[in-house]
């Protein structure tokens, strides 16, 4: 028996990386997916994001696993989209939903607070937390209408957790994800359904390995590689790892929307290699 068996589950930023990583699990253990993804890359962003043929590719491996997906193009700042996202994969999928992972975010260039672009701080803000609201606002509805409980996982970060300068823009979003769940679970408590974060370390995914990002860990270097930053990630963590794999992050969410964890709400959960407490 796997371990979600009839769920549903809805993951945003799905078409490639952690998004991705988290829709092949919960389909492997058994649940039926609504997957969507911008699919669109900000002008001021050092790297690109998703296309459409990665979101396919997202359909194409749920569907191996012989398990249901509603997919769209839709961005996280859009409530329409994604509201219109949501109902229609519920009401293809049995009339439910279970799991909710917001995980769609994008990251900017380290520099120090003052020197960033307002336009920047705001589009970035938009997307990781306002975002996670929209994302919150259209799925909570049909959860608790559906009447079974569920699990709503936020990703956060380990930046949320520890000092040091840079990315301030990125930080204070993904501190006030924390937030958002120090309130839900008081409000949706008695519908049953539990509200966690995840707050990763780096993670193995196009966000950190670009030209640009490699760049800001060895300016030294005309052309890093990503054997040439791995030291420099790794400083960054207790155990001997520079970053850990997007499915570890996918096992998270997995135990947590699952029986295992059926009385935990309200945790922030490092999965982090030790990273907070370097």
């Amino acid at each position: 028996m796997r371990l979600l068996e009839g769920k549903v589950a809805f993951v945003t930023g799905a078409a490639r990386g952690q998004g991705r990583s988290h829709a092949v699990r919960l389909a492997r253990e058994g649940c039926d997916i609504i997957a969507v993804d911008a699919c669109a890359t900000q002008d001021w962003l050092t790297y690109p994001l998703a296309s459409e043929a990665d979101l396919a590719q997202t359909v194409k491996e749920v569907e191996a696993l012989d398990r249901r997906v509603i997919a769209r193009k839709a961005d996280v700042r859009d409530l329409a989209a994604i509201r219109a996202a949501v109902d229609a994969g519920v009401a293809e999928l049995g009339g439910r939903l279970d799991i909710v992972c917001a995980n769609a975010a994008i990251i900017s260039w380290p520099m120090t607070t003052w020197e960033m672009d307002v336009g920047q701080w705001r589009e970035l803000m938009d997307v990781n937390l306002t975002g996670v609201f929209i994302t919150l606002k259209a799925a909570i509805p049909p959860m608790i209408a559906a009447g079974h409980g569920g699990s709503i996982a936020l990703t956060s970060s380990g930046a949320a957790l520890v000092s040091g300068g840079g990315l301030a823009d990125y930080k204070a979003a993904k501190a006030g994800v924390l937030s958002l769940v120090k309130t839900l679970v008081h409000e949706l408590a008695p519908h049953n359904i539990r509200v966690n974060a995840i707050c990763p370390t780096a993670v193995d995914t196009p966000m950190i390995h670009n030209e640009a990002l490699y760049k800001s860990f060895r300016p030294d270097l005309d052309n890093p590689g990503r054997e040439d930053v791995a030291a420099g990630f790794a400083q960054m963590n207790l155990l001997p790892v520079p970053w850990v794999e997007p499915a570890d992050i996918s096992n998270a969410i997995v135990w947590l929307a699952s029986d295992a964890a059926r009385y935990i709400t309200g945790i922030m959960l490092p999965v982090d290699a030790g990273n907070q407490h370097r």
